[in-house]
């Protein structure tokens, strides 16, 4: 028998630096998302916010002759004048309430402790109570005189988030502006016959996502409101910071308004045992009309996607990027969705002869 002979196999040198140029090239990219995720947390913002504003800014264009920019400033203009108005009426009533909800947390847990003999140990035994009045009354104050590591990181957090503030509002000022204009350049690139196949690629995507992201905003005012005038009619205090939360656990989908019943159905039972009942009953019957009437609305006219897919979507996007992942899952399930479908479509429909 003849001797297996070796075989080497070799790599020229320029192969050898393509790779390792590739990966190093990917490292870098990783890397520098790494560094800016916060701007890229920004950008996503303000991508939500063109997407829920344009719909507006392209009505207003068509009516002042195609002038975008006159729409867009106008638009912007509006939503900064709701907002301010908004934030006149329920600003100091939320501030007033956010600050004395919290300090009522101490006495909500005394309560807790000392009313349910159960929980009694949490007092007797970890003086959770004690801790509790202490860390909110006291903490922050043994260095009157100098910058505590607490005063710089919370003075940090406000310049951050006045900045990211600000660095959103632009951003969602030029991406209404220079959106369609970016579109066009880019399909400008592309042949006739792939042009027109992108374009209608993009539409969907645009129906797709901007349809979602202005109907989960609606289903989240609607829980807010909603869940603000319950507790104020069984007179909870706090309603309007607790329907506050509410609105905004709720654009998180599926799981979103099961917490928040949750933390307003504690709060209410802590106030009365009627109230906790009613607070019960209401997020009740209030998931039944958002998860069989207002959701299947939403997804089923513009995402169109199965509950499963949704699910596994939010979870995916929530382990990502936590609490953003979890907003943006849907969406990009529905973009995905709809480049999947163009490209099956395109692979089953024969080529045409030339």
């Amino acid at each position: 028998m003849q001797a297996e002979r070796e075989r080497l196999v070799h790599f020229r040198p320029r192969t050898v630096f393509v790779v390792v140029g590739i990966l190093l090239a990917v490292a870098i990219t990783l890397k520098v998302l790494w560094i800016s995720r916060h701007v890229l947390a920004w950008v996503f913002i303000a991508l939500f916010l063109t997407l829920a504003l344009n719909p507006a800014v392209d009505r207003l264009e068509r009516r002042f002759g195609g002038r975008r920019g006159l729409a867009t400033g106008t638009v912007m203009l509006l939503t900064a004048a709701v907002i301010a108005a908004i934030g006149a009426l329920f600003i100091p009533t939320l501030v007033d309430q956010v600050s004395g909800f919290a300090h009522k947390v101490p006495d909500y847990l005394h309560d807790l402790t000392k009313g349910r003999g159960r929980l009694g140990f949490l007092q007797t035994k970890y003086h959770l109570v004690d801790k509790a009045r202490k860390a909110l009354h006291e903490g922050g104050a043994q260095k009157l005189f100098g910058l505590t590591g607490t005063a710089v990181a919370v003075t940090k957090s406000v310049i951050t988030a006045v900045l990211a503030t600000v660095t959103i509002i632009f951003m969602t000022f030029f991406m209404l502006l220079e959106g369609p204009g970016w579109v066009d350049r880019s399909l400008g690139l592309l042949q006739p016959e792939s042009r027109r196949r992108w374009q209608s690629v993009g539409h969907d995507i645009y129906r797709t996502v901007g349809g979602y992201v202005t109907g989960n905003l609606l289903i989240s005012v609607i829980a807010g409101v909603s869940t603000a005038i319950v507790l104020l009619i069984m007179g909870v205090p706090y309603s309007v910071a607790l329907g506050l939360v509410v609105g905004i656990l709720d654009l998180i989908p599926l799981a979103g308004a099961t917490v928040a019943g949750i933390i307003i159905a504690s709060v209410a039972f802590l106030h009365s045992v009627v109230a906790g009942i009613v607070v019960v009953v209401f997020f009740v019957v209030y998931q039944q009309v958002e998860n069989h009437v207002l959701q299947p609305i939403v997804y089923g006219r513009t995402v169109q996607l199965s509950p499963l897919i949704v699910l596994v979507s939010v979870l995916i996007g929530a382990e990502l990027a936590g609490v953003l992942g979890a907003l943006g899952a849907i969406p990009v399930a529905g973009t995905l969705q709809v480049l999947l479908v163009d490209y099956m479509r395109h692979r089953r429909t024969p080529a045409p002869a030339a």
